[in-house]
């Protein structure tokens, strides 16, 4: 998830990209444990090996439905892939794409973002069906089990992370040369793509990506709609804080820019 305050207060060029550190300790410990999940789930998918054992009594205490097959096992994988390129995307950008402020992060803020990438992953993990300590796969291929909602569901996570990307690029361009080198931490206002639309569209796009997972999951999986409920008020609020700072300190922000959602909010 677009962790709130990025980019959201002034900075010094000489030392802007130490910030970077706070908020690519997520995506760090995402990449790490979400790798080591989609690890443990392909081999119990395509090798037969059973999930560890405390692994697997984690899976229970959260609710790992046993023999409920259909396509969920291909959903969870599926989910899980996105979640991991999600994670080390944003890791990309926090490291090499934007420029962060410096301003230090709540400890409360921190903690929750490390375990929000932890639980997050076992969520997706605990929708698989499972047999004992095994994945559950109706017939011999989990392959066989794709769906239009799985392709539906991959087409709209890369739409909406390549507009998330092209976003945070506008974004870090704004603080940058025409050589990349940061030469000033002032706010801009930021034009092109969805910023024609709506003050915050990485948050936008951060919603659309977890939205993407939903559609992947078939679309009625109640679980995962209640991590999208999640992640719609905590962006919505995030945008709505910027789109306040935005029209406060600029005169002539446009008036049609909506905060969040195009031409509604």
């Amino acid at each position: 998830m677009y962790r709130p305050g990025e980019g959201a207060h002034a900075c010094n060029p000489s030392t802007s990209g130490g910030q970077s550190g706070y908020f690519s300790h997520f995506y760090i410990i995402s990449v790490l444990w979400n790798g080591f999940l989609l690890w443990c789930l392909s081999q119990s998918l395509f090798l037969g090996a059973p999930f560890p054992s405390w692994l697997h009594g984690l899976l229970r205490i959260l609710g790992a439905a046993q023999f409920q097959g259909g396509e969920l096992a291909l959903s969870a994988f599926l989910v899980l892939v996105f979640l991991w390129l999600h994670s080390l995307r944003r890791l990309f950008e926090c490291l090499y794409v934007s420029v962060f402020s410096n301003v230090m992060i709540h400890v409360v803020q921190y903690c929750f973002g490390l375990v929000y990438y932890v639980l997050v992953g076992l969520t997706v993990l605990s929708q698989v069906p499972m047999d004992g300590r095994n994945a559950y796969v109706t017939g011999k291929n989990v392959l066989m089990q794709a769906r239009w909602f799985h392709i539906l569901g991959m087409m709209m996570f890369i739409w909406s992370s390549a507009h998330q990307y092209k976003c945070h690029v506008i974004l870090g361009n704004l603080r940058k040369n025409k050589a990349g080198v940061v030469i000033h931490c002032n706010h801009r206002i930021p034009f092109g793509d969805w910023f024609e639309y709506v003050s915050s569209p990485n948050y936008l796009a951060e919603l659309m990506i977890y939205v993407s997972m939903a559609v992947t999951f078939g679309f009625h999986n109640f679980t995962w709609w209640l991590v999208v409920t999640n992640v719609f008020f905590s962006q919505a609020l995030s945008a709505f804080l910027s789109h306040q700072f935005y029209k406060s300190k600029f005169v002539s922000y446009p008036k049609h820019r909506k905060a969040f959602l195009p031409f509604l909010f």
